[in-house]
């Protein structure tokens, strides 16, 4: 009980730490010059993200490198097949023709890249399966590429997707994103910590935990802002913010916690990146049936039936 308690007001420091740092950091940055749309793909886009990327990197620098890998996974199947699920239960989701064309086909792409990437005894006859340090830096060097795309995207875009930015003033300002730091790093180490201990006392691997609780946690800024958006009728928006979480989980978040310490991959791991690369080619298949491109509802109800069936099929193990 100490444990889950425990693991929850991580979740809680954890979110508010993020929702602090993004507030902060915005305030500061609109008050030093700095356009809307670059805040909003730069400090908005990372504070959603912020949760998985503090808790990988408590994870890798505790060796628990089970739980990285799980998390990232389980992070971008609940974001398809859960996030998504929900939002078009909810209302059908339209798809911009950038996020069509290049956004889904990159975040399939980046799921493909964790296939080959974890594959050694495969492609290589290894004696052992494991994402290297180069491994992660080809993965950086992905994402680098993704951001200098959103701020091409950005530079010619008609402004129309800015994120408004809360006024503050300096001191303000940077008491939140201190308090913001404090509640990522706080919230990280007791999740990761927790969760671990939860693990070993009901007999489970890292994997499963990472999978379930960890990945659902640290993924329900997502949730919330696609919801948010749904109900405000922005549906491309929450279309659009989980692809883009999915390609910061993997490229960002996987790339830098491999960097920090080297990931072995089990025969368990490779059945997720298998269901997660299945995710990612069922969201670009359902945009192209129906009318139109979008995700209509019979679809995010086979989303949701599949994540569903994913974790029945996890509690079995």
């Amino acid at each position: 009980m100490v444990d889950i308690l425990l693991l929850l007001v991580g979740f809680v420091a954890l979110i508010f730490g993020a929702t602090k740092l993004v507030d902060g950091a915005s305030s500061l940055a609109t008050r030093l010059g700095v356009p809307n749309i670059v805040i909003g793909l730069t400090i908005v886009a990372f504070g959603t993200s912020a949760p998985e990327l503090v808790v990988n990197l408590f994870a890798s620098l505790n060796n628990n490198t089970e739980m990285v890998l799980g998390n990232v996974l389980g992070s971008n199947i609940f974001n398809v097949l859960g996030i998504l699920g929900i939002t078009a239960l909810i209302y059908p989701l339209s798809v911009k023709s950038n996020t069509t064309w290049i956004e889904i086909p990159l975040s399939l792409l980046a799921a493909i890249a964790v296939l080959v990437v974890a594959n050694d005894a495969f492609l290589d006859g290894a004696a052992t399966n494991l994402i290297a340090r180069g491994d992660g830096i080809v993965l950086l060097l992905f994402f680098a590429i993704f951001l200098v795309y959103n701020i091409t995207l950005a530079a010619g875009g008609t402004g129309e997707d800015e994120v408004p930015a809360k006024q503050y003033s300096f001191l303000l300002s940077g008491l939140f994103i201190v308090l913001g730091l404090a509640g990522l790093i706080i919230g990280g180490r007791l999740i990761v910590t927790s969760a671990v201990s939860i693990a070993q006392l009901l007999g489970l691997s890292e994997r499963i935990i990472a999978l379930t609780i960890v990945s659902i946690g640290t993924s329900l800024p997502e949730l919330a802002t696609s919801v948010v958006a749904v109900r405000k009728r922005n549906v491309d928006i929450a279309i659009g913010n989980v692809v883009g979480s999915n390609i910061f989980n993997i490229f960002l978040i996987l790339g830098v916690s491999t960097v920090v310490t080297p990931l072995a991959v089990n025969a368990g791991s490779l059945t997720d990146i298998v269901v997660n690369i299945i995710a990612g080619l069922l969201l670009f298949v359902f945009i192209f049936t129906g009318k139109g491109r979008q995700l209509a509802r019979w679809e995010g109800g086979v989303f949701l039936a599949l994540y569903i069936g994913y974790l029945v099929l996890l509690i079995m193990q």
